[in-house]
């Protein structure tokens, strides 16, 4: 079974494709258009609300970037049941793609309020997930991070369908990549959700008395790490990006019990843009915070 976003002329394309617009709001609820309106109309008048700090935001406007807003999107995702055999490990696949599902509805309707902002790209974007009091098996998925827009327009950092690009690098990064000769194109991401089989009683009494690997939970582990990130190089394939930055790989059992894990890998697929690069300085700083 495929995983991942795919592309507008696949068949099987998941639904975000398809009900989110890059047009204008899209299809953001009216709460998220109101802000967007407030944010065009202060942007005017040259204010803006971010979440960068005072170093990423000086960093940011010296590369030649402005922030024009704080971006978001959001959905609260009901994750189906699936069941599967105690004793055997497997990908739950139903799980695997919800998630998958759930986070893109958030990374897109954050990407479409960016758009409606004019932005070219989003910077420091982190997922949340949340759990409420409404049931074990309703998450909350949230994408944030801050739209940025370049100053010289003579030329556009869009992608190639003309949405802004996104990236969960921090301003500093965001800088340092770009003096590098490279550039952020996509925050990509490859998850699976696994269940790790449970041993037997005897197995069990048996290991308890001595030291040795327990190779059927290494084993399990380590087809659900490598599951998560081939599907993360494949989303950076598909924009054909040159490398990935910024890789880092998370485990969580979120609400499905001590047997069933969620492995994702997450990462800023980048492109080479020029094969000059400026000659970075590096200095030493001793903070003097507490001092």
């Amino acid at each position: 079974m495929p995983f991942g976003r795919r592309g507008p002329n696949d068949p099987n394309s998941l639904q975000t494709h398809t009900t989110l617009s890059t047009n204008d709001f899209g299809s953001l609820p009216p709460a998220a258009e109101e802000r967007i309106s407030r944010l065009r109309n202060s942007e005017s008048q040259g204010a803006f609300t971010s979440d960068l700090t005072v170093d990423e935001h000086l960093v940011v406007t010296q590369l030649g970037f402005e922030p024009v807003g704080y971006v978001m999107g959001t959905s609260i995702y009901h994750v189906g049941l699936q069941v599967a055999a105690w004793n055997t490990s497997q990908e739950l696949s139903v799980l695997s793609q919800a998630m998958y599902n759930a986070r893109e509805f958030a990374i897109e309707r954050m990407r479409s309020e960016a758009d409606a902002l004019g932005a070219d790209g989003v910077i420091g974007v982190h997922l949340d997930i949340n759990m409420y009091a409404w049931g074990q098996d309703v998450l909350e998925f949230v994408a944030q991070g801050t739209a940025v827009r370049a100053k010289d327009e003579s030329q556009s950092w869009r992608l190639s369908n003309n949405k802004p690009f996104t990236s969960d690098l921090s301003g500093q990064q965001f800088y340092t990549l770009v003096q590098g000769g490279h550039f952020p194109v996509e925050f990509v991401m490859g998850s699976c959700v696994y269940h790790v089989a449970h041993q037997g009683a005897f197995q069990a009494m048996r290991q308890s008395f001595i030291n040795q690997e327990i190779t059927q939970f290494t084993e399990a582990v380590y087809s659900a790490r490598e599951l998560a990130m081939t599907r993360m190089q494949a989303e950076a394939d598909a924009v054909a990006a040159h490398s990935i930055v910024g890789v880092r790989a998370m485990v969580s059992n979120h609400i499905w019990g001590e047997h069933a894990t969620e492995f994702l890998a997450l990462g800023t697929a980048v492109r080479k843009i020029s094969e000059e690069s400026t000659t970075l300085e590096i200095g030493f700083t001793i903070p003097l915070d507490g001092v």
